[in-house]
């Protein structure tokens, strides 16, 4: 496969092969890799799902947590030319939405995008699309649906790439047709 443009965010529903379409972009560059992780172990169900993704990538994958600090930690790691893939935006935001709320989220969000601006090391994000459902029932949750569609915009434009995924196919939107 030939190296994609990057950074690339590759968004998608839940269980859609958003993670496994990303990881085969960033193995199209030469190892070894770094996998951001955003999401927290928190109970039986997220352990078993982080144990299958570790048994998927391998050996060639270092694992990198960053709950909240994502553009520190990403402008650290971009300095090690290594390729990177960042697993998801969406956990970091509701991360973020909980520690910091709806403004402190915001820009942190703006951060990363100046983060993807200037970066050098081959970098994937991916992301949920999380709007295509039926509008939440309470304010929390929307909330949450409204930053992570600001967020996914804002993403989409300071990345020189952007893919969906749905039912494990990807369909290029930025660049369109590449």
């Amino acid at each position: 496969m030939t190296p994609p443009p990057t950074p690339h965010l590759v968004l998608g529903g839940a269980r859609s092969g958003k993670s496994t379409y990303a990881e085969s972009l960033v193995t199209a560059f030469p190892p070894p890799y770094v996998y951001v992780a955003t999401a927290q172990v928190l109970d039986a169900e997220m352990e078993a799902r982080v144990a299958a993704h570790r048994a998927r990538r391998g050996a060639q994958w270092r694992t990198v947590e960053s709950f909240l600090e994502l553009p520190a930690t990403l402008r650290e790691l971009d300095r090690q030319g290594n390729p990177i893939l960042v697993d998801c935006i969406t956990l970091w935001l509701s991360n973020l939405l909980a520690d910091r709320g709806d403004p402190g989220a915001k820009e942190a969000v703006l951060d990363l995008c100046r983060v993807l601006e200037s970066a050098v090391s081959p970098l994937v994000l991916v992301s949920n699309e999380v709007g295509c459902g039926i509008v939440p029932a309470n304010a929390l949750a929307r909330t949450y649906r409204d930053l992570a569609g600001w967020a996914n915009q804002r993403l989409a434009t300071a990345c020189r790439a952007v893919t969906l995924v749905a039912a494990g196919l990807p369909l290029p939107l930025k660049p369109r047709g590449g």
